[in-house]
């Protein structure tokens, strides 16, 4: 296990030196507007009273719109070097920056209002990070997570060909979910109001002309019955 944590701080640095955006697909136009979707989806339900925890906030991407809130903020990290850089990205005064280890959380029972995080689950020993997601939620506290849909055929293979995951920059690691084992594993942590949502036909490498189209036919696609099955990626929404 500890093996698989030095290669998940070993990656956090080649994201950086990389170019961590670039390679989670964010700078692209499609990319952004992925970007901005997942905000709003991981954002909606914060309000300034709430305290809000962050799993695997890397560059702080989402960090910096989470600060505009006005909830209290702490984003964890496994990779020191992705929070040198977080912390170089976002100042704000309602946010704070640990290293901490998803599957093992330092914190107290009962510390947070709400966790969120984008693309994070799927790097971790998803049962042990459940575990201690339920652990330090407040009762009536959510959930909510973006996260990779293994039944979507770019993402089934990429997650399991050592070499692409290799050559498009993934962790050695990482995988994606099925929605209803996901599901299963929720409700085997004792989490309610369960919601796993399949969505995302945009591919951040759609040239710009073509992004109002796609969006339409996505959009379409999400609400078609056993199609909706083979997107992108996974909304993830539960209760404590």
């Amino acid at each position: 296990m500890e093996a698989r944590f030095q290669r998940e701080i070993q990656h956090g640095r080649y994201l950086v030196r990389h170019g961590a955006g670039e390679i989670w697909n964010w700078e692209s136009p499609a990319g952004r507007i992925r970007w901005e979707r997942r905000v709003r989806m991981l954002t909606r339900h914060i309000h300034p009273e709430m305290d809000v925890l962050e799993l695997g906030c890397g560059t702080a991407y989402f960090t910096r719109e989470l600060a505009l809130t006005g909830a209290r903020i702490t984003a964890i990290d496994i990779s020191p070097d992705l929070l040198a850089a977080a912390r170089q990205q976002c100042r704000a005064d309602n946010v704070r920056f640990e290293i901490q280890n998803a599957c093992a959380l330092a914190y107290p029972d009962a510390s947070f209002d709400s966790i969120i995080g984008s693309s994070v689950l799927h790097h971790l020993v998803i049962d042990q990070a459940l575990t201690q997601i339920y652990r330090v939620l407040r009762p009536g506290g959510t959930i909510r997570f973006t996260e990779p849909n293994m039944l979507n055929p770019q993402i089934a293979i990429q997650k399991t060909v050592p070499a692409l995951k290799r050559r498009l920059g993934d962790s050695p690691d990482e995988t994606a979910f099925f929605r209803w084992s996901l599901v299963r594993l929720l409700r085997k942590t004792r989490f309610r109001d369960i919601r796993v949502t399949p969505f995302d036909f945009l591919h951040p490498k759609i040239p710009t002309r073509f992004i109002p189209s796609v969006r339409a036919v996505g959009d379409f696609l999400e609400r078609a019955p056993l199609i909706s099955e083979i997107a992108g990626s996974l909304y993830i929404e539960a209760a404590k």
